[in-house]
């Protein structure tokens, strides 16, 4: 039972499934045999589906694991007498949109997917027609794995991206409000899948709007992810759709995530939209169409974000970081009467209210090709969208590994010791409500610092901002002399950053 729930990745399940020198494969053909079981227990007994036989979908992004694992786990599950949809090469995405498409009607969809992780990483997400599930799902579903009395199931191949293709393209006609059968013809957009599972979007989304993909990049699956990692938060991969988009002169640049359930653009002028800069653009969408609108977002966001937000209009809401954390907040203020219609994440976990709130990468860029047209006809770029947002001088994160078994409790330690500071030139921030954050003024230019836990690794990150040049060292100089009560807190990274 523990090798299980050591498996658990908040409201993922995450782990090692190819075996290397460094590593022990613990994500194994045995293990996902046992989160069958613990699947089909949880939606009798929890989300108690009475229809027999469940059907439940599954599908896996290009991991060399990928094929063994979700194959063990369709053969346990039609032991279980579940009918199993094998929808093959899929994305995060879609796999939620196969309990809602009424050709499939799934009652739970299954994603074999480890997001940007290493090749030898792999993991499973869980829908059901409600949604993704939760901490406390994953939980469950990992802590009752007993047998299940069924008769055999059946299984059957099917094509999902295909349809949920079909429906992106029908959304962003309809959101472009044009009855023309190619409203993006006339305009270059490539596509980089980082050889994850998004290669489909140019082939099925793109070409059939009428754009030119020509120059897309790295679109076959490959599990080795040989030219960059696909993670649209990663400066390697966005230089490289960068100069993918300025070498072949397109209008616009779009980049994945292995599962698709995170995307990021580049403008014709090479300008990068990802982390705040995204999030900005999306806000100006969505209060265009909802004046006034709450917008959840994680807790590193700039000052300007927040200033660009509500010089709109809007309202910013800084949360906790973690995707299903932003996403929840969301739903809360919905259901207090609050509307919000974003939550997103500068990872570039994005989800709309429109959309399921679903983080849905593939949806992200259909919003932006929406506005493609028109800004076109008005000679305007999606960089002028932003041209409001200031950006900051210097931008700089550092991690403290924590030395400590209970590490947890000597982070937090570190974050209050933080908050009872006084310290000339740094000002608390009342509204934060992760970790600690402090605005600073000068001495030490002007900007801030957020330092909180990391979500799921023994580490403290501290991410700091300043508008004036030169300025970042001064603040984190401080920082030694105020972490020395603390020995356990590894100060090595910092060292180094200060030594330069």
């Amino acid at each position: 039972m523990s090798q299980l729930t050591e498996l658990q990745n908040g409201s993922d399940i995450r782990g090692i499934a190819i075996t290397t020198e460094q590593h022990q494969a613990n994500l194994t053909p045995a293990v996902v045999k046992e989160v069958a079981k613990g699947l089909v227990n949880w939606l009798r007994n929890e989300k108690a589906i009475q229809t027999n036989p469940l059907t439940i979908g599954v599908g896996r992004d290009s991991r060399l694991s990928g094929p063994e694992l979700a194959a063990t786990f369709m053969d346990e599950l039609t032991n279980l007498g579940v009918h199993v949809i094998d929808f093959q090469l899929a994305t995060t995405p879609a796999m939620f949109m196969s309990t809602q498409f009424e050709q499939f009607a799934c009652d739970a969809g299954i994603m074999f997917t480890a997001s940007h992780l290493p090749f030898y990483f792999n993991g499973i997400k869980v829908f059901s027609k409600t949604g993704g599930a939760e901490k406390s799902d994953i939980a469950y579903i990992l802590q009752h794995t007993e047998a299940v009395q069924a008769s055999q199931g059946t299984i059957e191949k099917a094509d999902l991206l295909t349809p949920y293709a079909d429906d992106l393209v029908a959304k962003i006609r309809l959101g472009m409000q044009t009855k023309e059968a190619q409203p993006l013809k006339g305009l270059k957009i490539i596509v980089d899948a980082g050889n994850g599972a998004g290669g489909y979007f140019a082939e099925k989304v793109l070409q059939p709007l009428g754009a030119d993909t020509t120059g897309s990049q790295f679109l076959e699956p490959d599990g080795h992810f040989p030219n960059h990692i696909p993670n649209p938060d990663n400066k390697e991969a966005m230089a490289s759709i960068k100069a993918a988009v300025l070498d072949n002169q397109a209008d616009l640049g779009v980049i994945f995530d292995t599962d698709v359930d995170r995307s990021a653009v580049v403008t014709k002028s090479g300008d990068v939209l990802n982390r705040n800069n995204l999030i900005a653009v999306l806000s100006r969408i969505v209060l265009a169409e909802h004046p006034n609108t709450s917008i959840v977002t994680n807790s590193p966001t700039s000052n300007h974000l927040k200033q660009f937000i509500e010089q709109l209009g809007g309202k910013q809401v800084r949360y906790i970081s973690g995707y299903r954390n932003v996403i929840n907040k969301a739903i809360a203020l919905n259901a207090a009467g609050v509307d919000c219609q974003l939550a997103i994440e500068t990872s570039g976990h994005a989800a709309f209210k429109e959309n399921y709130f679903l983080d849905d990468g593939a949806y992200v860029i259909a919003k932006i090709l929406m506005l493609l047209p028109k800004l076109q006809a008005q000679h305007r770029s999606l960089d002028e969208l932003i041209a409001d947002l200031k950006q900051p001088a210097e931008t700089q994160e550092i991690r403290f590994e924590l030395m400590a078994d209970e590490y947890r409790g000597l982070g937090e330690s570190v974050i209050e010791a933080f908050r009872k500071c006084n310290h000339e030139g740094w000002t608390l921030d009342s509204e934060n409500e992760e970790g600690v954050r402090f605005t600073v003024s000068d001495p030490y230019g002007s900007g801030w610092f957020l330092l909180r836990m990391s979500l799921h690794e023994p580490l403290l990150v501290l991410q700091v901002e300043n508008d004036q040049p030169n300025m970042l060292r001064q603040v984190l100089a401080e920082f030694p002399a105020k972490l020395q009560p603390f020995p356990q807190v590894n100060q090595a990274k910092l060292t180094a950053y200060l030594g330069n």
